[in-house]
């Protein structure tokens, strides 16, 4: 058999060993090491440890010579000396081949409870999928776990999951299995209500006394009522005539969403490359990627004229459409495909970038754009986007020194 071959196992009589019981070193070990005198040969394992309690399973050749009764005989008796339990069940050949389709699920609840878990599971079911393996991604600052899914493509799960999440409370991300969920990737996300708290615009409005009358015009142009071009011409011209002081006491009055400093930190550690695409100004976002060390940003920019705001912008509009088109510019710049983008956003004036990317996520987003992503992420912090990736919070924790959230 050349080595390109893989052997086959189809017609192989084989034995599924099943040991479980209170965990401890050695476990994995010493049933290998009682496994290795009866030269059998080791085709799959799995290992999951919860709460301190082990389920290891090992699917081996049958020995030859009639030596199965007292393969188990001596499996049994180690078993019992530590005071284990042991199941072994006789079988042909390897695990079913999983069927084609695979994809993960990545499910996050606040809590997440056992009927909402159900709901999923007979969600995936009534697809026509299976489920292969289950994975606690994090307990911290939600519970989020991951489902292995085959036997069904990617976007009808999708499709399935996000209207079942959506009516059960309970945020689910599909994506597709591969290599190139382990490849280099691009994070882009929106600026005001995303990255930060607060609407920057409203800020400089404040120090005009006009901030109500901003704020209407925002709120219609985020529900895509408005044309967000218009509607920014309209609210900067009420900015007119402040002083460019301003520019740095708004800079201050900034408040990073809560993960927002994890989130970057753990995918620039990881080799990711993130950026920023802002309705808002540059005049903010500018320091926003030296502070938090982003390889892109762009935003529209005020224009200001002998230390006073003119009431105007200069220079390309970051709208709608511009959002996308400056998502595939960063992408083309960072070497990364388009598939293998992220991006992140809560209005309308997102959605053609949400679309664009591989992974759209509507993170705390109105109706009209949750429905529209690929995924949506309902609790306050940002880091948890990083679960959608199937990054772990111990991976999370390893990459950001232990700082936390």
């Amino acid at each position: 058999m050349s080595a390109s071959q893989p052997p086959r196992t189809a017609d192989v009589p084989t034995l599924l060993v099943k040991i479980f019981g209170k965990d401890r070193p050695g476990i994995t070990a010493g049933l290998f090491d009682t496994l290795a005198s009866y030269s059998v040969d080791v085709i799959d394992i799995e290992q999951v440890v919860t709460r301190g309690r082990i389920v290891l399973c090992a699917l081996i050749t049958a020995p030859g010579s009639g030596a199965e009764g007292a393969l188990r005989a001596t499996v049994h008796t180690w078993t019992e000396s530590l005071k284990l339990q042991a199941e072994i069940i006789s079988g042909i050949g390897d695990n079913r081949p999983r069927g084609s389709g695979r994809s993960h699920v990545t499910v996050l609840g606040n809590p997440l409870t056992a009927e909402s878990t159900a709901a999923i599971a007979a969600c995936i079911t009534a697809t026509g999928g299976n489920i292969d393996r289950i994975f606690r991604l994090a307990k911290y600052p939600v519970t989020a776990v991951e489902f292995a899914v085959s036997g069904v493509e990617t976007e009808p799960l999708r499709t399935a999951l996000a209207t079942e999440g959506a009516e059960i409370g309970v945020d689910v991300a599909v994506v597709s299995a591969g290599l190139h969920r382990r490849a280099q990737r691009l994070v882009v996300m929106d600026v005001d209500s995303t990255l930060i708290q607060d609407e920057v615009i409203e800020l400089f409005a404040a120090h005009a006394g006009c901030e109500a009358e901003v704020a209407e015009v925002t709120s219609r142009a985020m529900r895509g009522e408005l044309d967000f071009e218009q509607s920014l011409h309209a609210r900067v011209a009420l900015l007119a005539g402040l002083d460019e002081s301003v520019v740095e006491k708004v800079r201050a009055e900034i408040r990073l969403t809560p993960g927002a400093r994890t989130l970057i930190r753990t995918l620039k550690r990881l080799g990711y490359q993130v950026g920023v695409v802002s309705g808002g100004f540059t005049q903010v976002t500018d320091a926003l990627q030296e502070q938090l060390g982003l390889d892109f940003a762009a935003a529209n920019t005020l224009e200001i004229l002998d230390g006073k705001l003119t009431g105007r912008v200069v220079g390309e509009i970051v709208d709608r459409a511009g959002k996308a088109r400056l998502l595939r510019r960063f992408a083309d710049e960072a070497g990364v495909p388009l598939a293998q983008t992220v991006a992140i956003g809560d209005g309308a004036n997102d959605l053609d970038m949400l679309n664009a990317a591989g992974l759209g996520v509507a993170f705390n987003a109105k109706p009209v754009v949750r429905k529209a992503a690929h995924t949506a992420v309902n609790v306050p912090f940002l880091d948890t986007v990083l679960y959608l990736l199937g990054i772990t919070r111990e991976e999370v924790e390893t990459a950001d020194g232990g700082d936390g959230h």
